[in-house]
């Protein structure tokens, strides 16, 4: 995001954080969502709310008229805040809703003490749906029936992950407005991490490491990155050695893959 929608997006999340614990996080997510849909659904509402060369007054206004009576006061403070806001991109406006809609999942899990496992199983949740060719195609097709879709995950994740981790799968399949899946799914262990103040390092190694391997590492980038760091583990006997780790839009590759790649790029090979 660019300067003047970072600064919305910041007024948009304390928003949110003055009403959570006055209402159910579910349903204020819920209800996010729901607004997310709506305004993705009409380009003529989607632009009046993002201009930026409208009133902000106005533009809260608008929401207030649209939204209010259909969804509670809480909801309706969070969207009229964002709406008030300048936003230098109208993508940026409907990303900042969907996040505080997760932000909202994420504090349900929170408060009910799962937020570990949440992250823990999108993250699975991630690699099962990337290693089943079958299962990704019909996750990902854009001509899919989305409440086909819904169910499908649901089924998928019956007594194996908490209710918020369903939800924003469910969400990702649903609603991926033109990103990847698996883009999606690192978007929300991002707002995860962000809520416990860590980032998540997806660290792909040739074989499983060890309890000390991954405590020396999580150590050295805690160091490195000022941060505590959650590291998500992917097991790939191609990288032959060495690790990759990527964190938010960083890679640090020292695989003997890339190093062999390097050395036959230098000679010609």
């Amino acid at each position: 995001m660019r300067g003047s929608s970072r600064a919305a997006a910041a007024a948009g999340e304390k928003s949110l954080g003055e009403v959570l614990g006055s209402l159910d996080s579910g349903q204020l997510a819920e209800e996010l969502f729901a607004a997310l849909a709506s305004i993705e659904g009409s380009a003529t509402l989607r632009r009046a709310l993002a201009d930026p060369s409208r009133d902000g007054v106005g533009k809260s206004d608008l929401v207030k008229r649209l939204f209010g009576g259909k969804v509670t006061d809480q909801t309706v403070h969070v969207l009229a805040t964002l709406a008030g806001q300048r936003w230098a991109d109208e993508r940026d406006f409907t990303d900042s809703i969907e996040n505080l809609a997760v932000l909202a999942v994420v504090d349900r899990a929170d408060r009910r003490g799962k937020i570990q496992s949440l992250e823990d199983e999108i993250f699975r949740f991630e690699r099962i749906v990337a290693g089943t060719p079958d299962l990704r195609d019909t996750l990902t097709n854009r001509q899919g029936d989305a409440k086909g879709k819904a169910d499908l995950v649901a089924r998928l994740l019956d007594g194996k992950a908490t209710p918020e981790t369903v939800r924003l799968a469910q969400q990702a399949v649903q609603a991926p407005r033109g990103r990847r899946l698996g883009s999606i799914l690192e978007s929300y262990l991002t707002v995860a991490a962000n809520r416990r103040n860590q980032l998540t390092a997806v660290v792909t190694s040739a074989a499983p490491l060890g309890e000390d391997e991954t405590a020396r590492l999580r150590s050295a980038l805690s160091r490195m990155y000022g941060r505590e760091i959650q590291i998500q583990l992917i097991v790939d006997p191609s990288i032959v050695g060495g690790l990759r780790v990527k964190i938010g839009d960083e890679i640090i590759d020292g695989t003997i893959a890339r190093k062999l790649e390097a050395a036959r790029r230098h000679f010609g090979g």
